[in-house]
């Protein structure tokens, strides 16, 4: 699978860890950015990312700064996109499965490095059921307008 991958001043390292980890699962990664501690604006790396995906240069993908929530309301301010910020692996299966999600956020500061790569895997290897769901999701989608 083809992954976008972006974050913030804030989680560089943590970006670092996760990209090697999805690389190791034999993932393709589209690194977004930042590359540096310097501090940056965490709205320009979620919506970068999130157009990646929407324009479907990558599949899916993971964004992260401290929180994990300011650079997923960025990245959900993006036409198609439906991003989950999660510290647990549960809601990360639960948001693929019935939420359909295409971008997963977690925060630097929130999650330790095992713990987000648990989360990734859960995310990656959960599938949408569809049935009840679908029609929710396409409800969401009307929302958006």
């Amino acid at each position: 699978m083809k992954i976008a991958i972006g974050n913030d001043h804030v989680a560089l390292e943590l970006k670092r860890e996760i990209l090697q980890y999805l690389t190791e699962l034999g993932h393709e990664v589209i690194d977004m950015g930042t590359y540096s501690t310097e501090r940056c604006d965490y709205p320009v790396f979620g919506e970068r990312t999130a157009h990646a995906v929407a324009n479907g240069e990558a599949e899916r993908g993971i964004v992260i700064c401290g929180t994990g929530v300011g650079i997923s309301l960025a990245a959900n301010r993006v036409r198609g996109i439906r991003c989950v910020v999660c510290s647990e692996p549960y809601s990360a299966g639960l948001s693929r499965a019935h939420n359909n999600t295409n971008m997963l956020a977690f925060g630097a500061r929130v999650v330790g490095s095992e713990l987000a790569k648990m989360i990734v895997k859960t995310w990656l290897e959960t599938e949408f059921e569809g049935g009840r769901h679908a029609r929710r999701v396409q409800m969401l989608d009307e929302i958006e307008g």
